[in-house]
């Protein structure tokens, strides 16, 4: 389904209004979920959520990864979760631009690993000396990817959904001092069919 939302772009404030897509389906063993996303055609800004049927309460799911059989465990990361590897000191929290996304462990890592090659090529430019701690970073991931380093890769959601599909990976409710540290970042606003009002 495809609407117009009449309401101004939150990066470039254009008032054409945003186009919501809003697509069901059934994501194999999660269950059925709607994925929904908001764009702005005047600067391309683009926001995607992926939002369960069934009511979550915040939760967290980890999994100890320490082999290579971990990187194809299927992640649902919604635009409110947050992701750790405390062991190499790696995190993501949500933001402005923060989108949900369906990948595997190594989808995970690569888009880590993406990032910490941004920050090294703009440190290498500048002659910082953090191009050591990027290629350490970099050398790590690396080692994670191939078996050779445990850690454990932690995601943190205060809407409860977002998850880890493996028999190892382990599910629990956020305790209340988590949630209070816990980044949210933008929510796509939901809609009530009926009275067509912002909820």
């Amino acid at each position: 389904m495809e609407s117009i939302i009449d309401q101004s772009c939150p990066i470039c404030s254009s008032k054409k209004g945003l186009k919501l897509y809003v697509h069901i389906s059934e994501i194999p063993y999660f269950g059925e979920h709607t994925q929904m996303t908001m764009m702005c055609d005047s600067c391309g800004w683009k926001n995607t959520d992926f939002i369960p049927a069934e009511g979550k309460k915040p939760g967290s799911w980890s999994l100890r990864i320490n082999n290579v059989e971990h990187m194809s465990a299927r992640v649902v990361r919604s635009s409110s979760c947050t992701i750790r590897i405390e062991e190499i000191g790696l995190e993501v929290e949500p933001g402005g631009n923060s989108s949900g996304y369906i990948t595997n462990i190594e989808g995970v890592l690569n888009r880590f690993s993406d990032i910490v090659k941004m920050i090294l090529r703009q440190a290498r430019r500048d002659g910082e000396e953090t191009v050591e701690n990027c290629m350490l970073l970099l050398e790590k991931i690396y080692q994670i990817k191939n078996g050779e380093r445990e850690v454990d890769m932690i995601l943190l959601d205060p809407m409860g959904h977002s998850q880890i599909l493996h028999d190892d990976a382990i599910s629990r409710e956020l305790l209340e001092d988590e949630l209070s540290d816990l980044e949210i970042g933008n929510s796509i606003p939901v809609f009530d069919i009926n009275s067509e009002e912002i909820l």
